[in-house]
């Protein structure tokens, strides 16, 4: 660039500057909401209006009284308000993953809200292994989403939680979902629902609109070329039935979700927000859905110019329809089903049951009830948003998940009085947006590592790369402070240029020179060497694993706004760490040979193909699910449980008179069925702390079973010698099941192992 045009580059920016400065921040004032009846007493008269009917009969007479163009506005996110009912235009599309996200038209932070608290990303909340923390931060969330909404800030509808099953460690959008295991998934993601929807003294109403999404089978985004937009999941019923829609059906079933998001991709060649068997047949069917149906955005676009499943947009638009869909994020229903209903493609009452489907959620909202200041929560605002105990929250949180993976003796924790000089290097060490991950809306505040650290001993900061591509790094500087150092933390990782949506990524090494970096420090470092790593996948890091010059290492996720104070928590002993991974750390080896693409979770032993997940996959691992260490030690004693459980069988059952492997759980000896697990836990360390117990099983191997699948998990809180007792309540139908090829849930009789930690104890289910 010339000096002449930089002139003129430089007093248009700072002429921009001034004028953006200069002008006044505009924010709403007012929420968004029908049945004004204060301004407009004739809406009184309006059954839609009148609080006293029950949700069915207001939607009745609000469809009745709409012409089939007011119907469609209100199949989109934009939707179109109707006047002379009093209804004012809505928009459907808000976020709210980890804290209420500026992702989506319907939220604004502005002057009266700047920010709202940012709770760490879903994977590193998930390795809390905390069921209550998850429906708590959930709690919060809603809250939160409500003050902004009585300012005009936000809306009702909130399209999370992500409960997609991480099945490789090169997606991008893994960094969203409680992890790779059914279980887990599936009690996040009812737990959070719940959290966000549960509307006090009110079993239909709902605080917000929670959406659990992207159904399903639905986990490439970029990977190689190959796009999501048109990906065919090739996906067994099996691994269907007892991977991917479990987290679904708990999402619906037990946390009465208001809404599911179909996804992008086909499953098996139809795509999803297409397939009448996954919408109307599973979803409102099977699971009796009490709420309605979305598409990822721009779905029914992808379905027709993309995919090319459909000859005309209006036949898609009928599809859709057709097959259980509700609303369209896009405009693409509002452009083509008008058309679609001249054609004879699609009736009118299928767009009824679309918009009832629509204005039933709303009016458990209660948008429909008038003003929102003199309902439940009309009293909140923005006062009651970035709360000192809300931030403190996010930094609960985040200690809570963070998992300590190495921990050499006499490393971790740091003393803050012995450390009079500690050397903290690396491109991630003095981040703060990275610190949130995606879908993140703006924090109330931040605290990097650098500052976390910086609170308790003094510091000396090099960053060692220009960012976590590093390209080139900055070895010597960084050797240089580590050497003089006590000790050393390096905060390593990745961040949403390396994975995120639409981004996935295709090595699982530390990215660039960072290996390079860490071992070089390593090498001239006197004191305890703490690798840290910011990331939303696992990373293959066996080079530190192996190295004893790297005494410990940590993984903190993307820790949320209160990362570094967490990060700083737990390095100094303030904080005993108890969270564990919530997904299997392949080695390198492991994506070279394994195509992303390759839905298959079950292994294949005639191809060399080595499976999925814990539950499948037998070869080496860095870091497996579940590890995690403490400053404590806890050890395990079985105080209940049964050797031998018989499921008695009806007179003349097959199984009395011929061997069987396994019995149908729908059968009628099966239901019922249940036994309780009495554990006790010993604190045996010298300091307080935490400590998960899974109990998982290992099956008879009949129809391809798991290896081993997690049955349940409870987190204890225990102080110095103390001693507590967690009883797991084992249901035979429910949790010893599995499901067989054809997609049938059974269970296998015959020796199931059950294990917590290194306690084994053999059951033995017999008819």
């Amino acid at each position: 660039m010339s000096p002449a045009k930089y002139s003129v580059f430089l007093c248009f920016s700072l002429l921009c500057i001034i004028l953006f400065k200069s002008r006044p921040v505009l924010a709403q004032t007012k929420p968004v909401f029908a049945c004004d009846v204060t301004n407009n007493p004739g809406l009184k008269n309006f059954s839609f209006c009148d609080t006293s009917l029950d949700v069915k009969a207001r939607v009745d007479d609000l469809v009745s009284k709409l012409t089939l163009s007011e119907k469609i506005g209100w199949l989109v996110n934009a939707a179109k308000g109707v006047s002379r009912l009093g209804i004012p235009n809505y928009e459907w599309w808000s976020e709210a993953l980890h804290g209420v996200s500026y992702t989506g038209p319907g939220t604004k932070f502005n002057g009266a809200v700047p920010g709202a608290t940012s709770f760490p990303q879903v994977i590193l909340t998930a390795a809390s292994f905390n069921e209550s923390l998850f429906e708590t931060i959930g709690k919060v969330v809603s809250t939160e989403a409500r003050a902004m909404y009585n300012v005009g800030s936000a809306g009702l509808t909130f399209w999370s939680p992500n409960v997609n099953i991480f099945r490789d460690p090169r997606w991008g959008r893994g960094q969203e979902t409680p992890g790779e295991d059914p279980l887990l998934a599936s009690k996040y993601g009812a737990a959070y629902v719940r959290g966000l929807q549960e509307r006090d003294g009110d079993k239909e109403g709902l605080k917000v609109a929670a959406c659990c999404k992207h159904y399903t089978a639905y986990d490439v985004d970029n990977w190689k070329g190959i796009q999501r937009y048109n990906f065919n999941a090739l996906v067994t019923q099996q691994d269907l039935d007892d991977t991917f829609q479990p987290p679904f059906k708990s999402c619906v079933v037990d946390g009465n979700v208001a809404s599911v998001m179909c996804s992008y991709n086909q499953v098996n060649g139809k795509p999803t927000c297409g397939d009448p068997d996954l919408l109307a047949g599973v979803i409102r069917g099977e699971w009796k859905l009490n709420g309605y149906i979305v598409t990822d955005c721009d779905s029914l676009n992808e379905m027709f110019y993309t995919q090319k499943y459909t000859k005309t947009p209006e036949e898609t638009a009928a599809l859709s329809l057709n097959s259980g869909l509700d609303l369209n994020c896009g405009s693409f229903l509002g452009t083509n089903t008008q058309t679609a209903v001249n054609r004879g493609l699609v009736n009118e009452t299928v767009i009824d049951r679309a918009v009832s489907n629509n204005f039933a959620t709303m009016m458990r909202l209660g948008f429909f009830d008038g003003d929102p200041s003199k309902q439940l929560y009309g009293n909140l605002g923005p006062k009651d948003v970035c709360t000192s105990q809300n931030q403190e929250l996010a930094r609960e949180a985040a200690r809570q998940g963070i998992v300590l993976l190495k921990n050499a003796q006499g490393s971790l924790p740091l003393s803050p009085t012995a450390i009079k000089s500690l050397a903290v290097i690396g491109p991630n060490a003095n981040v703060s947006h990275t610190m949130l991950g995606n879908y993140e809306g703006s924090p109330c505040k931040y605290t990097t590592p650098l500052q976390g650290l910086t609170a308790s001993v003094a510091t000396v900061y090099q960053p060692g790369c220009a960012d976590t591509s590093c390209a080139t790094a900055q070895v010597d500087a960084a050797k240089t402070i580590a050497a003089a150092a006590d000790a050393v933390v390096l905060v390593m990782g990745s961040d949403q240029s390396i994975e995120r949506e639409s981004l996935d990524r295709v090595a699982i090494t530390l990215p660039g020179q960072q290996q390079l970096l860490v071992s070089e420090v390593a090498k001239v470092s006197k004191g305890p060497v703490i690798l840290v790593i910011m990331s939303g996948g696992g990373m293959d890091v066996q080079f530190a694993k192996d190295d004893p010059k790297i005494s410990s290492i940590m993984w903190v996720g993307f820790p949320g706004e209160a990362g570094g104070a967490a990060i700083a928590d737990v390095i100094f002993g303030y904080y005993n760490p108890s969270g564990r991974l919530p997904m299997t750390w392949y080695p390198e080896s492991y994506v070279e040979k394994v195509n992303m693409t390759d839905m298959n979770m079950r292994p294949d032993p005639s191809t060399g193909y080595p499976g999925r997940s814990y539950r499948f996959y037998k070869g080496p691992t860095v870091f497996s699910f579940g590890d995690g260490l403490s400053y404590s030690k806890f050890n395990h004693q079985l105080i209940k449980a049964p050797k031998l459980v018989f499921v008695p069988l009806e007179e003349g059952h097959v199984c009395l008179s011929s061997a069987c492997r396994s019995i149908d759980v729908v059968e009628h000896s099966c239901k019922n069925l249940a036994f309780d697990i009495h554990l006790s836990i010993k604190n045996t360390g010298k300091i307080s702390g935490s400590h998960t117990i899974f109990l998982f099983s290992s099956p008879p191997q009949v129809h391809n079973s798991p290896q081993k699948h997690l049955l349940g998990f409870q987190k204890l809180h225990l102080a110095p010698q103390g001693e507590g007792v967690v009883r797991f309540n084992v249901d035979v139908c429910k949790h010893l099941s599995l499901v067989d090829e054809k997609g049938n849930r059974k269970v296998a009789l015959g020796e199931h192992l059950l294990h917590v930690g290194s306690l084994t104890h053999l059951l033995n289910l017999r008819v």
